[in-house]
């Protein structure tokens, strides 16, 4: 969260990311500036809660490559994401949004199928919810999970196609 470019340096030196997640306050500026210092695409994470979370993204459009839409933590919550929280999913039917955009929070093998047909989203992120304990991956779990999405992958794209407009 909120690196400074000493600490991204470390990262993209030691890494090679095809991608830098961006999970902090960071301005648009701030996201032009570490993607063309460092010419990684960039996605930025937009903590929900509301329609006006929504519809803050848009000021990223054009600057990140992709936007990642998460469950904002509860107040006094340790970490910045990994809550296992979902938001409303139904604020993100039918969003206009020129970039592409991924789905976060809550995700599990049991709600991603209606996760994925109600909001559009064109790919997912999951962390808690393929943990048996909090840090833990469990086998089992991403598995499960990876089958949910094997499974239903052509039902997700008919049955959002009326809800995506993208």
């Amino acid at each position: 969260m909120d690196a400074d470019d000493d600490a991204l340096e470390a990262i993209v030196s030691a890494v090679a990311p095809d991608m830098l997640q961006l999970h902090g306050q960071e301005t648009p500026q701030r996201v032009a500036e570490i993607k063309g210092r460092f010419g990684v695409p960039i996605m930025k994470a937009i903590g929900v809660s509301s329609k006006a979370d929504i519809a803050s993204a848009a000021r990223y459009v054009g600057v990140a490559d992709r936007i990642l839409f998460d469950a904002k933590p509860p107040a006094g919550a340790d970490l910045p994401g990994g809550n296992g929280l979902a938001f409303d999913w139904d604020l993100l039917r039918n969003v206009a949004l020129d970039a592409p955009f991924m789905l976060s929070g809550g995700l599990d093998a049991r709600n991603v199928v209606e996760a994925a047909v109600r909001t559009g989203a064109g790919a997912v992120d999951v962390s808690s919810g393929v943990e048996s304990a909090p840090g833990q991956k469990d086998p089992a779990r991403i598995a499960a999970f990876v089958r949910t999405i094997r499974s239903a992958s052509g039902d997700i794209e008919t049955l959002g196609s009326d809800s995506a407009t993208r």
